[in-house]
């Protein structure tokens, strides 16, 4: 300040970048961890000097210039104190943790509240302490008083709405307690799940299950959960190999497959029925009606008439289609010997070695890196469900040691109620309560509850040994020793404590007053110890029972599980193999796979071969048939001119030759010859196209000149022409489908060509695919595996001694064995029974073929039969189904009813028009009738008013 005092301005560097401190300049500013400001600053306006500390106080200095310095300010400089040389310098406080002179003053401040609030607490204690003392005190003289003179504990509440009033403040403050805790209780239990999920969740607990009177013990299988490797394995389509062969297979059954013909309902019926709908009226029929509907009913009985007997046709077609679809082909194989012969060579077994070079391999035995997975998890999942279904053995029998122990301790307790009731020399041993040990329940290590978490708290304060500092205070140790002396009087009911003292005196007089029994009473006595002495044997024996049945129950099941462990060794071995043959497939996959997509794209390749094989050969029976049509129109064309050129006539080379003659080949040298003309003119240039546009006129010209000969008939010549350029179109035509179905020959030919090609590839790609399959499968022979035998099970001896070399020994099971001998009676069996059975079909296909011989002569007879009575009542064959078809002409029929049909509604018509007419020249009389009257009445009023106007005139 201006007096030379200091100024202290609290700032932080947010009060600086604020512009508090806009008009200085700074240097050696920084922030210190508390967000205060720590450096020297000075002012370019006026001359001060800014200090700040630690604290966050900033102090100012006004400093003055040599002209504003006053000359009569003397400044006495004290003298340097004695001795200040030989004094050591003071220390500078380094330490960060040190306490500035403010906070310093903060932490004294809140001591002396804390202190306070201490000794506040501290008189309520002992406020509370001397209330408690004196409440006890009224309990204990209430409870000296008469039992009929006490006050009920009841009676000692001031308000029951206090406690309430409590119990409503203390849910307040445990829900806010725990809306405070909720985020830190979540993330907690989240971290829990996480670590169960990864550690606990994973794994099933093992569990062992002792024996109670033995030192047998069984334990479950440490088991993962089910591996996520199979599980979750996603489930691919069926592979392309699987999906071309499906395919293919599919085709080859389309091709032997056919159609059958369908059967649609005649269009007349239908027409005729939907005319009949659309006519029917409710009006009442008349005679002509009558006549309509009879006739529309009869062709209506036609019309069903007709349909029966296309029905029976077609039905007679469909029988007839079916009978000899029926027929088999001459390749044809009978399914049912077919399954036979499959499901023999199925069922007979190939006991050849795989590694023999004459081993054949089906198409089911191919394996791939596929199968073999899955053969790997069928195993694996095997192994993993016989393991679960003895744990749960296992458990259950722990379950059933539980109940057990449950039951022994009920039976126990009744024991000890009946040895109660008895003399101590009577007194027989009771047995052990079972315990159960901490590895037969292991799933509750990972169990807590709030005692376990407060023991767990209790444990970790004791090992720390901390203490807190309230604990130190002895208001509060004076406060637990009353509250702990007080607690069993709060808990108890002096009520209670009451009653028993009386009780005690009551039994005490009891016994003072008690006499000697009666011989009733002790022969009751004596059979009541009888009793208890039977129960007291009879329990005891239960309870051996039930732990000597438990450990039988516990023997069984660990000798059951010891042949399971010697499964699941094997089993596991099986593991291993699999994994070595599952590697050797992943090998050779690659070649495999090139094999299949070359199969694949060769099956591809032919069925698009095939299906343009398929589109040609139709092409070809199309043009075939066009060729034979033209060929049937030429036909006709030179039947119809030997038609019109009759008998006799003498014209007929002529013509004849004019029908044959090659116009064409005249056309070309006349196109050749004025081509080779060297001067031409225009008229002559235009003529070249009319020779190639109109054929016609130039084969006119140029032969014939357009003349007729003297004699001929003039129209037969011009017929003939037409019939000329009719044969010279129909002949091009034919040449064109000729050519046309000539290419289509070739490429007929060069497609089969090359489908023989492919189908030459596929089989060499497939005897390759066969080839790699017995390598894969030679591959997997070179593997080695364990098979565990016993001594008695090797039968292969020499000289009575086990040999040392088993490499050109076969491990055969005693079963098979026993089915080879078994199957070579059986064959032979089957060898004669099956002779029989070939004898028999030999005489039935004998008495087939003579049954066949005599049906076809018998359908001979019958059809010359049916032909000679037609020649006799016809004169000539004929087609009864085309008669049937054909006898009627329906449409024409319905004609004629819709004629008459059309006809009666026009006569109807023309009489509601007639009567209308009627009726409106009746109702035109009438009107002209009424019209007539009145101009009568209106001149009858005329002369009237000439009257009356006549007699006014007068008057």
């Amino acid at each position: 300040m201006q007096d030379g005092s200091l100024r202290a301005y609290p700032l932080s560097i947010k009060d600086l970048t604020a512009g508090v401190l806009k008009d200085y300049w700074y240097m050696n500013v920084h922030d210190n961890e508390n967000g205060q400001i720590r450096g020297i600053c000075c002012s370019h306006d006026e001359g001060c000097l800014i200090t700040c500390g630690g604290d966050g106080n900033i102090f100012t200095f006004d400093l003055w210039s040599e002209e504003e310095l006053p000359k009569e300010l003397k400044v006495i400089i004290p003298p340097p104190r004695s001795g200040l040389e030989k004094e050591e310098a003071t220390e500078d406080i380094n330490d960060p943790d040190a306490y500035t002179i403010e906070e310093y003053k903060q932490k004294k401040e809140y001591e002396r509240k804390m202190k306070e609030a201490e000794e506040k607490k501290n008189k309520k204690r002992e406020e509370l302490s001397a209330l408690r003392q004196d409440f006890v005190f009224l309990l204990k003289k209430n409870q000296k008083l008469p039992k009929h003179m006490q006050l009920h504990r009841e009676e000692f509440e001031i308000n029951h709405r206090i406690f309430e009033e409590l119990d409503r403040q203390t849910l307040q403050r445990i829900e806010l307690v725990q809306e405070k805790l909720a985020w830190e209780h979540e993330k907690k239990l989240i971290g829990l799940q996480k670590l169960q999920t990864q550690f606990r969740d994973s794994l099933e607990f093992a569990l062992t299950v002792h024996a109670i009177q033995s030192n047998h013990q069984i334990s479950t299988y440490s088991l993962l959960t089910v591996s996520e490797k199979y599980a979750q394995r996603k489930k691919h389509g069926d592979s392309k190999w699987t999906v071309c062969k499906e395919k293919w297979t599919a085709l080859k059954k389309a091709e032997q497959a056919e159609e059958e013909i369908p059967r649609e309902t005649s269009p007349a019926h239908r027409v005729f029925e939907k005319e009949a709908e659309m006519l029917e009226t409710p009006e009442v029929q008349k005679p002509t009606m009558c006549y309509i509907e009879s006739r529309r009913e009869k062709i209506r009985r036609l019309v069903e008439k007709y349909d029966g007997l296309k029905a029976k046709i077609l039905k007679r077609r469909a029988e007839w289609h079916e009978l000899y679809k029926s027929k088999p082909r001459d390749t044809y194989e009978d399914s049912k010997d077919a399954k036979e012969i499959k499901e023999a060579q199925e069922s007979i077994g190939c006991y050849r070695l795989n590694t023999a070079t004459n081993y054949t391999l089906t198409e089911e035995e191919h394996i791939n890196t596929e199968k073999k997975m899955m053969q790997l998890e069928a195993l694996e999942d095997l192994i993993h469900n016989m393991k679960v279904n003895m744990n749960k053995e296992i458990v259950s029998l722990r379950d059933l040691k539980v109940s057990i122990i449950d039951e022994i301790k009920s039976l126990v307790k009744k024991v000890k109620s009946i040895q109660a009731s008895l003399d101590v020399p009577e007194h027989l041993p009771i047995p052990l309560i079972p315990q159960l040990h901490p590895d037969e329940v292991p799933e509750k290590i990972v169990e807590y509850n709030s005692d376990v978490l407060l023991k767990f708290k209790e444990e970790q304060e004791s090992k720390a040994k901390l203490k807190e500092p309230l604990e130190a205070c002895p208001s509060y140790c004076a406060f637990r020793h009353v509250f702990f002396q007080t607690t069993p009087v709060e808990e108890g009911d002096p009520m209670a404590q009451a009653g028993g003292s009386s009780a005690v005196v009551t039994e005490e007089a009891f016994e003072m007053e008690k006499a000697e029994p009666t011989e009733m009473e002790l022969e009751i006595l004596k059979r009541e110890k009888i009793k208890n002495l039977y129960l007291q044997e009879t329990l005891i024996k239960k309870i051996n029972t039930l732990v000597i049945n438990f450990d039988a129950e516990l023997c069984l099941l660990r000798h059951k599980k010891l042949k399971m462990d010697v499964q699941m060794k094997s089993a596991g071995l099986r593991c291993i193999m699999c994994c070595e043959e599952l590697l050797i497939l992943k090998k050779l996959e690659i070649h495999e796979d090139l094999l299949e997509e070359q199969i694949c794209a060769l099956m591809n390749e032919q069925e698009d071969i095939q299906s343009k094989l398929k589109s040609y050969l139709a092409q070809i029976e199309d043009r075939k048939c066009e060729i034979a049509m033209l060929q049937e129109r030429e036909k006709a064309l030179y039947t119809s001119f030997e038609t019109s050129l009759g008998e006799n006539n003498e014209f007929a080379d002529f013509l004849t030759n004019i029908l044959k003659m090659e116009v064409e080949c005249v056309e070309k040298e006349e196109v050749r010859r004025e081509t080779d003309e060297e001067n031409e003119n225009e008229q002559e240039d235009n003529e070249k196209p009319d020779l190639k546009t109109d054929e016609n006129s130039v084969s006119e010209d140029v032969v014939f000149d357009s003349v007729c000969p003297a004699g001929c008939s003039e129209d037969l010549f011009l017929n003939t022409v037409q019939l000329q350029q009719h044969r010279i179109s129909i002949e091009k035509a034919l040449a064109e489908e000729k050519k046309v179905a000539a290419d289509l020959k070739k490429e007929y030919n060069a497609l089969a060509i090359k489908a023989k090609e492919v189908e030459t590839s596929l089989d060499v790609t497939n005897r390759e695919l066969e080839a790699f399959q017995w390598e894969k499968l030679r591959r997997l022979n070179d593997l080695y595996v364990v098979v565990p035998l016993r001594l008695h099970q090797v039968q292969c001896l020499v000289d009575g001694e086990i040999p040392h070399d088993f490499s050109q020994t076969l491990v055969f099971t005693n079963q098979s064995l026993q089915y080879l001998q078994k199957r070579i009676v059986d064959l032979h069996n089957e060898k004669i029974m099956q002779r029989e059975i070939h004898k028999k079909a030999q005489e039935r296909h004998k008495q087939l073929l003579q049954d066949k011989k005599e049906m076809k002569m018998e359908i001979q007879r019958l059809e010359e039969r049916c032909n000679h009575l037609m020649m006799e009542k016809f004169g000539r064959l004929v087609d009864f189904e085309a008669v049937q078809a054909h006898s009627v002409n329906i449409p024409m029929e319905q004609m004629k009813v819709r004629i008459m049909e059309k006809e009666y509604k026009h006569i109807v018509e023309l009489k509601e028009w007639e009567e209308r007419i009627v009726g409106l020249q009746h109702q035109l009389t009438m009107l002209t009738r009424e019209n007539t009257s009145k101009l009568h009445q209106l001149n009858r009023f005329c002369h009237e008013m000439h009257q009356l106007e006549a007699e006014l005139e007068s008057l």
